[in-house]
């Protein structure tokens, strides 16, 4: 009996790539509550404390991606040492040609297994060739801790940082759990003067915690979820057979899905930092509030667009060298962006499209016009359908399935079928519903909500997120949807 118990335990303990680690699998509560037990220990050990995140860390991305954990070590420590050469050397030819050569390893990693087979495609394409595909497996995350490590080096040698004396606090640093695999964007001027700080947990922190824990929980495991396998995925894979109200219901309902899942693996994340004494950058600001493509922008997984407006928008000349060569900035940077998400021209469409809309955004502000009420009203209308429209190429596999969306949008609307879909599908209806009523609710409410949890006692608190955990698993319909951010 205790040699088949402890068989289970170390094979729950293994690496299984059909069931990687998420924040919202059962495995991870455990792995968390068995982090908090230990942590009041520790906490105020400072060096005590780092070695036992940064071990927890790497495991927990052992558990989501197996070996290539090496690779986030190896990546690490090439970092890590180059940032030290490029602040020791003298000349600037120097300290150049190691940025270089750590922008070479950075993205010569990420290429391979995010591009290679993207590249080989469009070789063939053009000659006519036969390069076989390549079977890759891309390790999770690896677009997000490339960036936040290419910031370290680039800060180093933009003389904004000096490189961290211990290795350890750097590990810990590329690999603190909560944000490693699906961000946010860490930056070392943020993180590392945190690691020697001291812990101090206060109700108010642990209310602020529980809330984003719980709101990232509502919006994946509930909404995100639900809608996406009841219905956004049946349609995004076969548009033809749904009627175009059906398909225009679909973008609007993935627009909700791709906001709740990522926006809930941030609050999740943020809120799990917060509870072992770190805080990490807002990752999202209701983003269809805006009323512009720059403002989306502003609101939009704002950890990426800071990092391409610090170290590439700006680098390339920002808005320093003119309008067109602006446009053009803007246009190079959002195609990249577009790219970072995954290899496939759907992405470069969709980010070249919304280059275009930054553009557009400019061009407009530069004529100067004051805007009413209703201009304000006109602008949050057209932003948000445009950021819908551009959903569709983000979402769909190809061109192909993009075009028949929106062939059956123009050709076979069929609005009379709308009363017959809200009795077929009443809860995707409400969820949807709910979900954009409460996304564009005064600021002032989720203050209210906040201040509510402030006030309950620690045990109410403790019921609230249970009722949460138990509502997120009756409302699972199938095995547990990877956060959608954990392909890129």
């Amino acid at each position: 009996m205790f040699t088949v118990l402890m068989d289970k335990i170390l094979v729950a303990l293994a690496y299984n790539p059909q069931q990687p680690l998420l924040f919202t699998s059962s495995f991870f509560l455990f792995f968390f509550m068995a982090i908090v037990l230990i942590y009041p220990f520790i906490a105020n050990r400072v060096q005590l404390r780092t070695w036992f995140l940064m071990l927890m860390s790497l495991y927990f991305y052992y558990k989501t991606s197996g070996m290539f954990v090496l690779l986030l070590i190896l990546t690490a420590i090439i970092n890590f040492t180059i940032g030290r050469l490029i602040y020791q050397s003298k000349t600037k030819s120097s300290r150049k040609w190691l940025l270089l050569g750590s922008i070479a390893w950075n993205l010569g990693s990420l290429g391979y297994y995010k591009y290679t087979n993207f590249i080989f495609d469009i070789i063939n394409r053009i000659s006519e060739g036969h390069l076989p595909m390549m079977d890759i497996f891309l390790p999770v995350g690896i677009s997000f801790f490339t960036f936040q490590i290419m910031s370290y080096t680039m800060d180093i040698y933009f003389k904004k940082l000096e490189p961290i004396r211990s290795f350890k606090d750097f590990l810990f640093f590329v690999a603190f759990f909560p944000q490693l695999v699906a961000g946010p964007i860490v930056r070392a001027t943020w993180f590392i003067p945190q690691i020697k700080k001291k812990v101090h947990l206060d109700n108010d922190t642990v209310a602020k915690a529980l809330i984003l824990i719980m709101g990232g929980l509502i919006k994946k495991g509930i909404i995100a979820d639900y809608i996406s396998t009841n219905f956004v995925d049946r349609v995004f894979e076969s548009p033809a057979l749904f009627s175009g109200v059906e398909n225009l219901i679909a973008i609007y309902g993935y627009g909700l899905q791709i906001y709740c899942d990522f926006s809930g693996y941030s609050d999740i994340a943020i809120g799990l930092a917060a509870l072992v004494g770190f805080e990490l950058p807002i990752n999202f600001n209701t983003p269809y509030k805006a009323r512009s493509v720059t403002e989306f922008w502003h609101r939009w997984h704002m950890s990426l667009s800071t990092w391409l407006r610090d170290y590439l928008y700006i680098p390339l000349g920002g808005n320093k060298l003119g309008k067109t060569r602006q446009y053009i900035n803007l246009m190079i940077t959002m195609l990249l962006g577009g790219l970072w998400h995954g290899a496939s021209w759907n992405f470069v469409f969709w980010g070249g499209m919304h280059g275009l809309g930054l553009a557009l955004d400019k061009f407009w502000l530069s004529m100067k016009l004051s805007q009413t009420k209703v201009m304000r009203v006109i602008s949050l209308f057209i932003t948000f359908n445009f950021v819908s429209f551009l959903w569709i190429f983000f979402r769909a596999h190809d061109f192909a399935i993009a075009g028949q969306m929106l062939s059956q949008i123009i050709h076979n609307f069929n609005e009379l079928l709308i009363l017959e879909w809200l009795k077929g599908y009443r809860m995707i209806a409400i969820l949807i519903g709910l979900g954009y009523i409460f996304h564009w609710l005064p600021e002032k409410f989720d203050l209210g909500v906040g201040e509510l949890m402030r006030k309950m006692p620690v045990p109410v608190q403790s019921i609230c997120v249970a009722v949460v955990i138990w509502l997120m698993y009756q409302a699972r319909t199938s095995d547990i949807q990877p956060f959608i951010y954990f392909q890129f």
